[in-house]
């Protein structure tokens, strides 16, 4: 029996997990990535926290033949980062030698980190059995994942898959990418946020408003959701141009790749059929009737662990 190592580092902290062959997650923890001690210390530490896990497993660390890892930025030919999204370290690194080097490990595999959730969500959870699945992750920003005939489409250099960035609006609202229209910009949870806060300066006189006891800086996508569920027409109405967004940037995705699965997965997929019974409605607007023939949309199945595991199928 040899065993897998699944990783996903995040940017406050970093899930670590030991697999064994069919994929089973057997235990798991979790550290502070403090990417600002640099890479090699984030690297050594998530090594020494592999060996402390076998060690309970009663695992010889000398039977773990690969490790997986999902890295918040582009990967070119699972090894090389363009870049760390949100990390002080240094561009074009080769991940993959670095961690070889730390571990020992000779088959170590990295990819973006949505795509490895992706993948994860296509093996083991919501899109398991299916030949094709495009998953989006719709939290503060938009991730995306696709998932093809058993590959990740990850791209020529690593960036394949930013549905985030795909453009809705031309010369639309600023994204925190540097570009303006993006998906991103308009549908994410800071998105809809945003669109909300500049509503509520011309009207206060809605139930959003009341549960924040007027202090702005406390809204959230949450906060909406919840306003919605209650009928406040003014929060329904911010539901509705979340759902419209939603379905204009999906169908574009759709149009495109023509999956049988759509996975949704973050924050603002757990609002619920309040926000998805609209999406379903709307894609009718904006995708080719054939592509939503048999169209499978599912919310992800493996919550927090759909990195690691997902991470841990680069290898298996």
């Amino acid at each position: 029996m040899t065993y897998v190592v699944g990783i996903d580092l995040g940017g406050t902290n970093t899930k670590i997990g030991i697999l064994n062959e069919k994929g089973d997650l057997l235990k798991s923890d979790s550290i502070k990535t403090l990417s600002q001690h640099g890479i090699e210390d984030c690297f050594s530490r998530i090594w020494r926290t592999v060996k402390e896990l076998a060690l309970e497993l009663n695992i010889d660390e000398k039977k773990i033949s690969g490790i997986g890892m999902g890295i918040p930025g582009p990967v070119e030919n699972q090894s090389v980062v363009g870049f760390f999204a949100n990390f002080p370290w240094k561009k074009g690194t080769n991940a993959s030698l670095l961690m070889q080097e730390i571990s020992g490990v000779k088959n170590v595999k990295l990819d973006n980190d949505v795509n490895v959730i992706a993948l994860g969500e296509a093996k083991y959870g919501a899109g398991r059995g299916s030949k094709s699945s495009v998953t989006v992750a719709l939290g503060t920003g938009i991730g995306g994942g696709i998932y093809v005939d058993g590959k990740l489409v990850s791209g020529y250099k690593g960036a394949g898959g930013e549905i985030g960035h795909m453009k809705v609006e031309r010369d639309g609202k600023l994204c925190g990418c540097g570009q303006k229209g993006c998906f991103e910009a308009y549908a994410s949870a800071t998105g809809l946020v945003r669109e909300a806060l500049s509503r509520l300066v011309v009207n206060k006189n809605n139930l959003i408003y009341d549960m924040v006891d007027g202090n702005l800086s406390l809204v959230e996508a949450k906060t909406i959701f919840d306003a919605a569920k209650e009928g406040d027409s003014f929060a329904l109405d911010l539901v509705d141009y979340e759902s419209e967004y939603l379905a204009l940037g999906l169908s574009n995705v759709l149009n495109l790749i023509n999956p049988e699965v759509l996975i949704l997965g973050g924050g603002v997929a757990l609002a619920g059929n309040i926000l998805l019974d609209g999406v379903r409605e709307k894609l009718k607007k904006y995708s080719l009737a054939i592509v939503l023939e048999g169209l499978e949309i599912k919310l992800g199945e493996l919550g927090n662990d759909a990195g690691v595991k997902g991470a841990s199928a680069l290898v298996l």
